[in-house]
């Protein structure tokens, strides 16, 4: 399993991104309403389906439905982190995207270790649930932004080298799709996954 300073999440992003951007260019805006004037919708629209997941991989929301608590902080023999450090990976990973999408004066943690939770375990009983809680608060929050963009949606951020709002939703769906993939194989380690 990759750890967070790997090109696992990096190099899988950009393989998806031109893919993914192609795929829309070529295919769906030729078979859709899309081509009537609804591109930006359309587009905005796959995006949040891909963001909140599901289709042909589980969703964040479906991977950490009814994990058991106790099973939280424990890390299995031989594998880096808990299921706590990955949803509190995901949290901070995409607050991160999320402020520096909105708010120019957004100072991102150190990278690496700001984006990874210190402990194995929570600390106070319910921090998990409350972590998740604030995953799918703040995708909610960044789907908003989608919508409010519109045509904005592909121009570049004037506080960065580049990124765009499309790009940073990729980025999310991506990361989060990666990360979701190890909550299920630890939960299924744990004898916690159906």
């Amino acid at each position: 399993m990759p750890g967070p300073t790997s090109l696992g999440c990096g190099f899988i992003f950009g393989i998806f991104a031109r893919t993914w951007y192609q795929f829309c260019r070529s295919f769906c805006m030729k078979n859709s309403s899309a081509t009537k004037g609804g591109h930006t919708s359309f587009i905005i629209k796959e995006l949040e389906e891909l963001i909140k997941g599901g289709n042909a991989h589980a969703s964040f929301d479906e991977a950490v439905k009814d994990i058991r608590q106790d099973l939280g902080g424990v890390v299995p023999q031989g594998l880096p982190y808990s299921i706590w450090q990955l949803v509190e990976h995901i949290r901070i990973t995409q607050w991160d995207i999320l402020e520096f999408s909105r708010d120019p004066r957004h100072v991102s943690p150190k990278w690496p270790d700001g984006y990874w939770p210190k402990e194995k375990a929570p600390v106070h009983p319910g921090d998990l649930k409350k972590s998740v809680g604030l995953v799918v608060a703040d995708r909610e929050t960044f789907i908003g932004l989608l919508h409010e963009a519109g045509e904005g949606l592909y121009a570049p951020f004037p506080h960065g080298d580049g990124q765009s709002l499309f790009r940073e939703a990729l980025l999310i769906a991506d990361h989060t799709r990666y990360h979701t993939g190890e909550i299920i194989i630890l939960r299924r380690l744990l004898k916690d996954w159906d």
